[in-house]
């Protein structure tokens, strides 16, 4: 029996997206910049669609912009952003526990002559409003910081944020990647106070291929992908309309049970953390506050062969971030975190579809693991 516990690298597509990607491939396929029927199908499938993720991130239609994924928001977020404000400045704000996509845009933005400060979490991973304060400059026109971390589960106190820059009359724009907070805490861009948003797909059970950016109405932000004038000529290219209506289901569903589902993922983390914690000794355990994600340690064991114990027993778990390959973490070099620790790390996330079965064979077996592997 399967047990995928991988939930903050991808999750599996819900069937009311699935049917909706479907329907779109081989019911509505026009080009939804085409006048006659068929494109004005697609169109009122797109419009629908934008209602209902807009919906469920708190904001108007108009403000929404659909991308291929959180990377192409994070970029256009950032690069967009400190070109439309670079005339005020050019000192942009992030942190050392930030998602590749924002961490690579900062560089490239030092390239470009943008000067970076990135900002030191405390041991939990956490970044304090204070740590900005301290921070902020005259010449600061961006910052951007991760909502939920996607590694350790660290919530970022947005609104703390937002209301900094407001004591200390700060011109710069604010940008949260809540790729892993989207639907899975209770939060709204106005609630944030953020000027930017980037969402995906993929983390709520919608296919892979489709995200969005929350671009707070007033803010313009020159295009970063030039072409036709789709998405009110903010972004060319024709849409990908199957992905955007599955986009649109799945969080329509999200969204009706939004409350019970992150009661239901914390209850599982919670007996998670409990039941690892008794029957691992030494077993470690980061306490952030993301209901979803919780990240374990075997200092003395190696994430890779633990991974490869799980997998034959059809438990699925990741070391870190996908998107790093393998990589050592920099979240938890950034936390302080030893190399023994970090090199015995484990990331579960969790989603509405697990079950304390899943929970029970994760314990098993990793109990199982730390009892018959080398031990280094």
């Amino acid at each position: 029996m399967e047990h995928y516990l991988d939930n903050s690298a991808t999750t599996r597509v819900c069937p009311e997206a699935a049917q909706a990607a479907m329907e779109a491939m081989l019911e509505t396929y026009g080009n939804p910049s085409s006048t006659y029927t068929k494109g004005r199908e697609a169109k009122k499938l797109v419009d629908r669609a934008r209602r209902q993720v807009s919906a469920a991130l708190g904001c108007e239609p108009a403000e929404l912009v659909f991308t291929s994924c959180g990377s192409e928001s994070d970029n256009w977020a950032l690069l967009s952003g400190a070109e439309a404000m670079c005339r005020k400045g050019k000192h942009i704000i992030t942190s050392l526990v930030e998602h590749d996509a924002i961490r690579k845009s900062a560089e490239e933005l030092e390239r470009r002559g943008y000067e970076v400060t990135y900002l030191k979490p405390d041991r939990t991973g956490v970044i304090e409003p204070d740590a900005l304060r301290e921070a902020l400059r005259p010449d600061t026109i961006l910052v951007s910081l991760m909502l939920v971390n996607n590694e350790t589960g660290a919530v970022t106190d947005l609104a703390a944020m937002s209301r900094v820059l407001k004591e200390e009359k700060s011109q710069a724009l604010l940008h949260t990647d809540a790729v892993q907070g989207f639907m899975k805490l209770d939060f709204t861009p106005k609630s944030l106070g953020c000027d930017l948003v980037s969402i995906s797909g993929h983390k709520v059970h919608a296919p892979k291929g489709i995200g969005a950016l929350y671009i707070r109405k007033g803010l313009r932000l020159h295009p970063l992908i030039v072409g036709g004038a789709q998405e009110e000529g903010r972004r060319a290219g024709t849409e990908a309309v199957p992905q955007i209506a599955a986009f649109g289901e799945a969080c329509r569903i999200a969204k009706d049970g939004l409350h019970n589902n992150i009661s239901h993922m914390a209850s599982l983390k919670d007996m998670a953390a409990r039941e690892l914690s008794e029957a691992i000794p030494g077993l470690c355990m980061l306490e952030t506050a993301a209901p979803h994600i919780l990240s374990v340690s075997l200092p003395g064991y190696r994430s890779e062969v633990l991974m490869n114990f799980l997998e034959v027993r059809e438990i699925y778990v990741s070391r870190s971030s996908a998107c790093k390959k393998g990589a050592r973490s920099h979240v938890l070099e950034a936390i302080g975190m030893d190399a023994r620790k970090i090199d015995g790390a484990l990331r579960i996330g969790f989603s509405r579809y697990n079950t304390t079965e899943d929970v029970t064979a994760l314990v098993e077996a990793l109990r199982d693991a730390s009892r018959t592997l080398a031990h280094r």
